[in-house]
């Protein structure tokens, strides 16, 4: 394969996985699926990051979603119905 292949999956990988932290926060049910809504309110998350507040909001935002990966880690690891981690 190409090298311009492996980076374009590679690219499509990383922007699919992106849309799916979007579906899997709430954030497509919760705006009706309205992409000016999720687009102001992703502009509005860079204008915080990009002030004066930007690093407590970094610190206050990792740590909600690394707590939300845990407890969904710890639910699939006693659910048998839970989908395969992909490995890769």
């Amino acid at each position: 394969m190409r090298k311009w292949q492996v980076e374009r999956r590679r690219r499509t990988r990383h922007l699919i996985e992106l849309g799916g932290l979007v579906v899997k926060a709430g954030v497509v049910d919760l705006t009706n699926d309205d992409r000016a809504m999720i687009y102001g309110a992703m502009i509005w998350m860079a204008e915080k990051l990009n002030s004066k507040e930007g690093e407590r909001a970094r610190e206050l935002w990792a740590g909600k979603g690394k707590a939300a990966f845990a407890a969904e880690r710890t639910a699939g690891a006693h659910d048998s119905r839970a989908p395969p981690r992909d490995r890769a």
